[in-house]
């Protein structure tokens, strides 16, 4: 009795061992610096977050800003934030920036998301000043995610590597 119960823990370990493992897709890490331009004020939240071609927002990828009250000063990511049950975005959030400085923070992106008409998007906005939906948006391609990308908002440019 003991052996059959002991085999039936091997084998249940095993299979789920090889779930997770035949489950779990393939991630590439990446390190993204955010400079800002020179402005007055607050500082401002980023939010890098992956959306399609239809400009649906798939996952968000990194908080800058830790306070939440601000969150719906971003209204088109707070819309989906709201929804999609993002609650565990501690890991993945850090301080505001202020203009002029630089934030550097790594990510991690699924290869599913490297795919015709996926784009990774930074959304800006700072207290009482300017909200940019689309300060910048990359298209998601491997080749694309090793440059230096022009901001139009608060974001003077982003630099990405592979990490």
């Amino acid at each position: 009795m003991k052996f059959s119960k002991y085999i039936l823990c091997v084998v249940c370990l095993s299979f789920m061992a090889f779930t997770t493992i035949k489950n779990s897709e393939p991630t590439q890490k990446y390190k993204c610096m955010v400079q800002l331009k020179n402005y007055q004020g607050e500082g401002a939240y980023v939010i890098v977050s992956v959306v399609d071609k239809n400009n649906k927002y798939i996952k968000t990828l990194q908080i800058l800003g830790d306070d939440e009250k601000w969150y719906p000063d971003l209204p088109k990511w707070w819309s989906f934030f709201e929804t999609a049950k993002e609650t565990d975005v501690d890991a993945i959030t850090g301080a505001t920036i202020a203009g002029g400085e630089r934030s550097i923070f790594t990510f991690q992106l699924s290869e599913k998301y490297l795919k015709a008409g996926n784009k990774l998007r930074f959304e800006t906005a700072v207290e009482h000043q300017d909200y940019y939906e689309k300060d910048l948006e990359i298209s998601l391609e491997n080749k694309n995610l090793k440059n230096k990308f022009i901001g139009t908002g608060y974001i003077r440019y982003v630099s990405i590597i592979t990490n």
